[in-house]
């Protein structure tokens, strides 16, 4: 890999683990950096982070002042990337339940396309460890929902651990993204797809947080039932 790539980490509340993982991400390959974008984190998340950025120029902070949302802050992080000179753009959460591990099997495939999606549900194998059923069903036939409703042909279209090529992002119109929970990852797959960008999806282990609290609500349950519906009118009409 000759190109610089930056992770993108959204964090919130997230001390216990925010400093391992950063460790973690930076030891698979040195052209890799990492980019925090912290909501206001009242344990303490973000100075952490600053102490470490200080130390290590590989490691970059976004403040916000409050919890704005996963979908906003990607957007921030994808807007600082492309402000700079990154040829790679990863999301990846905060808790572990995205392996680092996985990041050189990224960056192998992306060799031959311009977007890779870690995926929990490639080709009907289930790839989920430690979650409840009734969450682990949930998650399943949401995919399932999604591809019936929109047509997007993608098993995991709800998966938050992926790899952008930088024109990707720069095809896209940021500022027209409209969701902001679980359904920014349907909607940011559907407009990569009707673009016509070459999409793979690699198998990855997912294991539940081990630390912290999950940041499911009934909230972003009912903006992703409807966000498909939304990218399906908007595909109809040429919005997207």
């Amino acid at each position: 890999m000759a190109e610089k790539a930056l992770v993108i980490v959204p964090t919130y509340n997230e001390r216990e683990n925010i400093l391992r993982l950063i460790e973690a991400v930076l030891a698979q390959d040195p052209r890799i950096e990492v980019l925090v974008v912290d909501d206001g984190s009242p344990d303490g998340t973000g100075a952490l982070v600053d102490e470490r950025a200080a130390a290590d120029p590989r490691v970059h902070i976004i403040h916000r002042e409050k919890k704005l949302g996963l979908g906003t802050a990607y957007l921030a992080g994808f807007r600082w990337a492309l402000e700079r000179d990154y040829a790679l753009v990863f999301e990846m959460d905060a808790d572990f339940s995205h392996d680092p591990q996985h990041i050189p099997q990224f960056l192998e495939t992306i060799a031959e396309a311009d977007l890779v999606i870690g995926s929990r549900y490639r080709e009907g194998r289930v790839t989920v460890v430690n979650w409840p059923i009734g969450r682990l069903l949930l998650s399943y036939f949401a995919n399932v929902y999604a591809r019936f409703v929109t047509g997007l042909p993608i098993h995991d279209s709800t998966a938050g651990y992926k790899c952008f090529r930088r024109k990707v992002l720069e095809a896209i119109d940021l500022s027209d993204v409209k969701s902001n929970g679980y359904a920014f990852q349907i909607e940011m797959h559907f407009r990569v797809w009707r673009k016509k960008f070459r999409v793979v999806e690699i198998p990855i282990v997912f294991v539940d947080r081990t630390e912290g609290a999950s940041k499911m609500s009934k909230k972003i349950i009912r903006e992703a039932v409807w966000m498909v519906w939304r990218l399906r009118w908007w595909a109809l009409t040429g919005r997207v």
